[in-house]
């Protein structure tokens, strides 16, 4: 990353998820250790080797126009209902569109478009097929949405890299403000493709947990009796600002995005982590470097940590590696725990949750932790919260993709 005498603040916060249909619910439900994961109960779930996920407690079709809510993709849907609740926290009313930017990424895009497309032709033929389908279907249609949404005009942008596109999106942010090119940026990530092709896909890979008798307990971190993921769907979005924009309309500051580091594998699978997480390692260390924070600064880290038997070992390393002797000093949760895992969305949602835990001084638990696996050597959240000392501090997001993506976001007290 660039490094500038700009600082960054994020100053809005929106979300809808499967704890919560806003960012405060969210962040309640994540405080009080609520799972949002349960079992389908449509009829096409009923046959699939997995049939539960982690579903949006607020359909976006309830909450949008019924007109605007036709023409999008449920990705887009998400992305508005959160970036218009963002928007608002940030008590924004006009911005210079030519200084207002978007990055809002997306793991897998708008696949619910495609398949019901597919479907509709198959079925009806191709006059059935909506005029709407190619706007909708997308990767960018989110982001576009939201770009149109507010005139943005600095740059619309849609990170793709798998479960790490929202922690990207944050980065871009970061980079676009630092650059010049924006004096504000509207940032998140969304996804949503609970659907049956998916799912089936997923649980071929076996990279899903199976315990469809116990669906709130399936996500599991760093417990030895973890099986795999639990695949989600929802949004976060967050609006980040020049510190001196946002001090200069007197706005609330919840926390400053410090510094970014993002970097690759290049190891030989698609789909396994680094064993000795490395590039993960590499990635918060080039992330403290960016912030000029030093390990012994981390209080708190909210990590990747999808319940997957290598992906939450391979972190651990990583941690322990990156802050040395100071990981003894920084505690470690998972929300992941609650949520299940939001693809493209999560690295999004898990930096709203940090801000929170700055801001407020809080880090949500790791539920379902009844066995950690031996030596770790994290400090893991469990229970009830826990309270973060007072003064200067940094925390940290970590967001790892298939493919080998690493980014991690530095964010410090205000």
């Amino acid at each position: 990353m660039s490094k500038n005498n700009t600082r960054v603040v994020v100053t809005g916060l929106g979300a809808t998820t499967p704890v919560g249909g806003t960012a405060e619910s969210t962040w309640s439900a994540l405080l009080a250790g609520q799972s949002g994961v349960h079992t389908i109960k449509d009829d096409w779930a009923a046959d699939l080797p997995v049939n539960f996920a982690g579903v949006a407690a607020v359909d976006p079709a309830e909450v949008l126009d019924r007109v605007e809510a036709r023409k999008l993709d449920r990705i887009a849907q998400f992305a508005l209902v959160a970036a218009r609740e963002a928007w608002a926290d940030a008590g924004l009313d006009t911005v210079d569109p030519l200084r207002l930017g978007v990055s809002v990424a997306t793991g897998i895009g708008g696949a619910l478009t495609l398949l019901s497309s597919w479907d509709a032709m198959k079925t009806s033929g191709p006059r059935k097929v909506s005029p709407h389908t190619i706007p909708m279907l997308m990767p960018n249609s989110a982001a576009a949405t939201v770009g149109i949404e507010f005139t943005a005009r600095a740059g619309v942008h849609t990170p793709v890299a798998a479960c790490a596109s929202g922690a990207e999106s944050m980065a871009q942010g970061l980079e676009m403000i630092r650059s010049g090119r924006a004096d504000v940026v509207v940032v998140g990530g969304t996804e949503a493709c609970v659907h049956p092709l998916p799912l089936a896909a997923f649980a071929s890979m076996m990279a899903l947990s199976r315990r469809n008798d116990n669906p709130e307990a399936a996500s599991r971190p760093w417990d030895k009796a973890r099986d795999g993921f639990v695949f989600a769907e929802g949004c976060a979005i967050l609006v980040l600002e020049s510190f001196e924009h946002a001090q200069a309309r007197g706005a609330r500051m919840y926390a400053e995005v410090a510094g970014a580091g993002i970097t690759s594998d290049g190891s030989d699978s698609m789909v396994q982590p680094d064993p000795t997480g490395a590039g993960a390692q590499r990635a918060i260390e080039a992330a403290l470097a960016d912030a000029g924070a030093s390990a012994s600064d981390v209080v708190h880290v909210n990590a990747h940590a999808t319940s997957t038997p290598q992906g939450d070992v391979a972190e651990a390393l990583a941690i322990r590696h990156a802050l040395g002797a100071a990981s003894d000093g920084a505690c470690v949760t998972s929300t992941k725990s609650m949520t299940g895992h939001l693809l493209g969305a999560a690295g999004a949602l898990e930096s709203l949750a940090v801000v929170k835990s700055i801001y407020e001084r809080l880090a949500p638990p790791t539920i379902n932790l009844d066995d950690p696996e031996d030596d770790l050597g994290l400090d893991i959240v469990t229970g009830s919260p826990r309270a973060l000392r007072a003064g200067d501090i940094v925390a940290l997001n970590n967001s790892f993709g298939f493919g080998g993506h690493n980014v991690a976001l530095a964010f410090r007290s205000i």
